[in-house]
């Protein structure tokens, strides 16, 4: 008899050897390969004629193998299997790619399901390659497909999955309390496991889904109402009087109403005794730095220090400037990176302990062991999904229960936002600074070359800076464009009497710098760059940019890229280069020549992606869902929220033994974050 936590080398059919190749996709144990949901189906019950299936369409065909198989050898040692197969309503070929054993296997006249793609040849005929295949029996099943590697294929794992049902043999305790599993009607843990593995009809896996994806969101919850229930302790940093308008009044803009609003919210928070613990939300350009300053000074004023903490130095860079022209003389602000001389961290450091210096901006140089500060009151995170949670986590133990910003420019739907970020109270800056304007955005053929090359000799013509981004730093095996051979041949032709600039993320951070310091200034006209320029670079003059094979670039990060050009007064222009055809990429293009709504391209984007891609736990510090969609599940996660408040504030009625097996299972779905 196994259970949950038994070594997965202890099931019949695995052993060591293979126990190491689960390991590499996180199996350890019986319980997480019982976790390991299949990633589609197929279903083998529902046959089709080879006269009624559609071209292209998976099918699951039942026939006989009406041509003994043979071997076709190719050059390069390569060989083909082919055959001919038949169901009475007509025949057509099928051919196996290096597979010799398919000869021994299929047997002339036998009947067999065969699950593929009917295709078409050059001259338009019907046929099938490399089916899967096996033994026609009076009754199949709906087949699991799992996420497979060389080593570890499907089949493989649909064989140790069975059994790991087998060895259980419904010996699992319930997880979630009976009350629940009666309110909403759930299938049972067992039999939900076993059914989300080997349904035996579309209804039953239907009801197998619903069940592990409210525990899966149940669990999700719970733990992120106990982590913010954990920080409800007192802070010492609460603030005496509010210095906003002062602030206000030292600026040389109007801030706007989102921006404003997004203020009062912290500074009402800063003034309990709790410390806040806030999401600043923001499409790119939307001025979530005047907002931290406006914070920043707040904390400063009223005895505290402060701290940001970005990602990149070239991002670090930016906010101390921006910051310095903020704040003037009347505070002291230092920059901590990891490229600042050892004897300007040590100064840097003394000024931190004494409490000289009001506020450090800073990469993880900030984090380090002997970096002590005299007062924390209040730590900043820009571009918080770059961090993992442990790392936050270690800024804010520098202070005494300081207050904690995040902010993050990547846009989520505000009620999705409210429910992922369950424990961070949450402000969004939805509208953009007076005088913006939207980026015209088009999308264009390569073929369009001189013509780009031209408008961009027009806008540097006027005064005005360029960016050309490219997915790649050099040459390799694929036909994409690499920026350092890029920039030489632009260099050498079409801009070879304009200012050019390299920037790319295998550069050394004083390198890029230096490239960015010369940008800013308008030293450099055009600048060749890949997405390391994605985060936070602001060079208001900037008005064109240029995004070679924008087909290899995410919705989101299309945007953000477009989010560089704008940041002035000035029309500025977005040009997406691809000659790529494919339904997906055409779909991201228009949508990003339709809107500038950071929030509607997001919504989009997980749409396109699904949650897997843009929730994963270097994200935001959350664990991976496993079988919960959070874009397409909003009903069940919000039934799940409200269960988790009464299981976690104590007025539901679940005993203390299944509130107990509930926690349990909440420390495990956390356990497999990443705290890097």
């Amino acid at each position: 008899m196994v259970d949950f936590d038994t070594r997965v080398q202890f099931l019949k059919g695995i052993g060591e050897a293979r126990a190491k190749t689960l390991a590499k996709q996180s199996i350890y144990s019986v319980g997480d390969l019982l976790r390991n949901y299949p990633r589609a189906y197929e279903d083998w019950n529902n046959t089709k004629s080879l006269r009624d299936c559609e071209i292209n369409e998976n099918v699951c065909i039942k026939a006989i193998v009406a041509e003994i198989p043979r071997v076709v050898q190719l050059n390069g040692g390569r060989i083909l299997v082919k055959t001919v197969i038949a169901d009475g309503s007509d025949y057509i070929p099928v051919t196996f790619f290096n597979n010799k054993y398919v000869k021994d296997q299929l047997k002339e006249d036998e009947e067999y399901l065969f699950y593929g793609k009917i295709t078409l040849d050059k001259y338009g005929n019907k046929n099938m390659l490399s089916p899967r295949f096996e033994k026609s029996l009076d009754k199949q099943r709906i087949r699991p497909i799992y996420k497979a590697t060389a080593a570890l294929p499907s089949k493989t794992i649909e064989k140790f999955t069975e059994a790991a049902i087998n060895g259980i043999k419904g010996q699992l305790p319930e997880i979630i309390p009976d009350y629940i599993v009666k309110k909403y009607r759930l299938m049972g843990f067992w039999e939900s496991l076993k059914a989300v593995h080997f349904p035996e009809s579309e209804e039953e896996l239907a009801l197998a889904k619903r069940r592990l994806i409210f525990e899966e969101l149940l669990l999700l919850q719970m733990g992120l109402l106990t982590e913010k229930n954990s920080g409800s302790t007192r802070t010492s940093s609460p603030i005496e009087k509010d210095f906003t308008e002062e602030f206000y009044n030292s600026l040389p803009f109007e801030p706007t109403n989102a921006q404003k609003r997004a203020v009062s919210e912290a500074i009402d928070d800063m003034k309990s005794k709790k410390p806040m613990n806030r999401l600043l939300q923001g499409d790119v350009g939307s001025g979530k730095t005047a907002v931290a300053a406006a914070i920043m000074y707040n904390a400063v004023k009223n005895g505290f220090q402060a701290a940001l903490m970005a990602p990149t130095e070239v991002l670090t860079n930016q906010h101390f400037k921006t910051l310095c022209a903020f704040f003037g003389e009347d505070i002291n602000i230092q920059l901590l990176t990891g490229s600042v001389t050892a004897k300007n961290k040590r100064i840097i450091r003394e000024m931190l302990q004494s409490g000289e210096c009001d506020i450090v901006v800073g990469t993880h140089a900030v984090i380090q062991n002997d970096v002590e500060f005299n007062n924390l009151g209040l730590v900043i995170t820009d571009e918080q999904h770059r961090f993992g949670v442990g790392q936050r986590a270690a800024l804010s133990g520098k202070g005494n229960n300081p207050h904690t910003l995040v902010m993050s420019a990547t846009p989520i739907p505000r009620t999705l936002a409210m429910m992922i970020y369950g424990d961070l109270d949450i402000s969004v800056l939805d509208e953009l600074p007076k005088g913006r304007q939207p980026v015209k955005t088009y999308c264009v053929p390569t073929s369009y070359h001189e013509r780009i090359y031209k408008f961009i000799r027009k806008n540097i013509a006027a005064g005005r800076q360029a960016y050309i981004v490219c997915p790649l730093v050099e040459e390799s095996d694929s036909d994409l464009v690499p920026a350092t051979e890029y920039y030489e041949y632009l260099k050498g032709t079409y801009f070879a009497d304009c200012t050019l600039g390299l920037l790319h993320g295998q550069m050394k951070p004083k390198a890029k710098d230096e490239v960015m310091k010369r940008f800013y200034s308008g030293e450099i006209q055009l600048l060749i760059s890949t997405v390391v320029i994605e985060v936070g670079v602001d060079v208001p003059n900037a008005t064109v940019m240029a995004i070679e094979n924008a087909e290899r670039f995410g919705l989101s990060q299309l945007h953000q890229l477009r989010g560089r050009i704008g940041r002035g007064t000035e029309e500025s222009t977005c040009i997406l280069l691809s000659d790529a055809q494919n339904d997906e990429a055409q779909e991201r293009f228009d949508i990003m020549c339709k809107t500038s709504d950071g929030f509607e391209i997001a919504r989009k984007d997980l749409e396109l992606r699904g949650p897997g891609d843009f929730f994963g736990s270097r994200q935001h510090g959350l664990p991976d869902m496993r079988i919960a969609n959070l874009m397409t599940d909003t009903r069940i996660l919000y039934e799940a929220q409200k269960t988790a408040k009464e299981l976690v504030d104590g007025s539901s009625p679940a005993t203390k033994e299944e509130i107990e097996r509930l926690q349990m299972e909440v420390q495990r779905l956390f356990t497999r974050v990443s705290f890097n």
